[in-house]
Formats: structure tokens, sequence, C-alpha cells
């Protein structure tokens, strides 16, 4: 009998779906993965390392499934990020134009959630995203980069009680601030253009990101992700903190980010 898993692979872009397929080849090498690949989303280069993979418009869900279906996917993941303009611009099929009529609110989570029931129909279970991965969450506590001084811990603490506030209120996750003022708030156009804004107005060292879960995340389809270009981005716009969730945020390109951290004189701290 053979026992070996089948993992369906849904990839989106950044370096998250290239991350989940290495530590699935380290952990687990007898997992054969398999790929749904979307158009103006996922890096071709990525469909030469697993055993199968087939591209997709976001809107094209019976496609997906039946393409799962054939390759013996009984188990999928969703890694890497759709545009949300991609998710908009849907052309749907059959399938998802049901899905959609079903769905009342129109957010991300409400949408993933009914492809994940979908899948389920289908007997595919979505697992958490996060699978395989689970060692590149940062515990509590100091991360990489300079140590932060108390009065930095303290923004840090205020900014990360915001972004729980806004996360549970379904604006965004992410919130930029400075000695206790509010200067960014993440909503639809997502990290990197709060982490613009926010920089703007903060000019100056003392600024800080915050990125957390939601209060009832579901990990199935929605990890908070940082990696090099979070570092990046933070540097370019003078933020010198990063404010993350211990145990619940995945650190992508672990040493990468590290060194990174070192050279920008940024510092990441779990809460």
């Amino acid at each position: 009998v053979n026992m070996s898993r089948t993992i369906g692979i849904i990839a989106g872009s950044g370096i998250y779906p290239e991350a989940f397929i290495d530590a699935a080849h380290a952990k687990s090498p007898d997992t054969r993965l398999v790929m749904a690949a979307f158009h103006g989303e996922t890096r071709d280069e990525l469909t030469d390392e697993v055993a199968a993979a087939d591209w997709f418009r976001v809107g094209q869900l019976g496609k997906m499934i039946k393409f799962f279906k054939k390759e013996g996917v009984d188990e999928a993941v969703m890694v890497g990020q759709i545009a949300p303009k991609n998710l908009f611009d849907l052309r749907p099929d059959v399938r998802t134009m049901l899905l959609l009529a079903r769905t009342k609110e129109k957010n991300a989570e409400s949408l993933f959630g009914g492809i994940a029931d979908e899948l389920a129909k289908d007997g595919i279970t979505l697992l958490p995203a996060t699978t395989f991965l689970e060692d590149m969450m940062p515990a509590e506590g100091h991360v990489c980069g300079p140590k932060l001084n108390e009065a930095a811990v303290e923004d840090a603490r205020f900014g990360y009680k915001i972004a729980k506030e806004t996360s549970r209120l379904d604006i965004g996750q992410s919130v930029v601030v400075r000695n206790g003022t509010v200067l960014a708030v993440e909503a639809f156009e997502g990290t990197n253009a709060c982490i613009r804004r926010g920089g703007e107005l903060g000019r100056g060292k003392e600024v800080t990101l915050a990125k957390v879960a939601k209060p009832n995340q579901d990990f199935r389809f929605d990890v908070p992700v940082i990696g090099p270009d979070t570092v990046k981005n933070c540097a370019q716009s003078g933020i010198g903190v990063i404010a993350i969730e211990a145990g619940k945020t995945l650190m992508l390109a672990g040493e990468e980010v590290s060194s990174m951290c070192d050279e920008h004189k940024v510092s990441i701290l779990a809460l």
C-alpha cells in the first residue's frame, strides 16, 4: 500500500511557496507535491520543483479541483499572496460563481473559507499554511537586529495592542506607530503601502511596524508573514523596529532577514 501523501499547493506570489516546497522536501521527502500556479502571481521556475503543475486564473476553482483530483490530491495548502486586484478580476467559472453567490461578505476570509468548503466537498482537506514551517515561527523575545531599550519595547507593545484591535475589526493586521501615536493603519492596500505611508510621516529611527494575527486567525489561509522584503521596505522607510506576534508569525528566509537586520539596524521583536 502506498502510504505517501500527495499535497496540492495553491501557490501565490513571493517566497512563501518556495519556502513551503523546500521545507516539505526536507521534512517529508516522500510527500508528492502537486502545484496549482496562477498567471501573474506564481514564479515560473517553481513548477520544476514539484511532481506536477498546471496554470490557472484565480477564478478557475472548478478546473483547479479537477486537476487536484486527477493528481490524487487529498490535502492542500494555500501559500503566498494573490494580489487583491486579481481576486476581484476573477472571470469566475461556474463553481466559483456559485461560491460567490453564497458568500455574503466578500472579504478575503469568507472567500477563502468558501474555497476550503469547496475543496472539502471533493475530499480535499485544506491544511494550515504553516505545515512543515512550524520552526520558522519565532518565540517571544528579541528575534534579531540591535537590542532595544525599554522605550522602544513599550512602543512596540503599544503598536501590537493597536494592531490587535484593527485586525479584530477586519481592517488590517499591521500598524505603524511612533512614541505612542498611530501613524498608519494597513487596510486593503497591503502592508508595504502602510510601511511607506507610516515611514513618510515618521522620518526617524524610533518608528515601529507592528504586525499581528487576527484574534481568531484561520491559519489555513491567512498567516502573518515577514521576510527580507519586509526588512528592506522598513529600512527604506526609516522604520527601525518590527514587532510581530510570537508563535503566530512566519519569518521566511530567516538567515537573510537576520543579516539584513544587522546591516540596516532594524530590530525584530516577538510579543
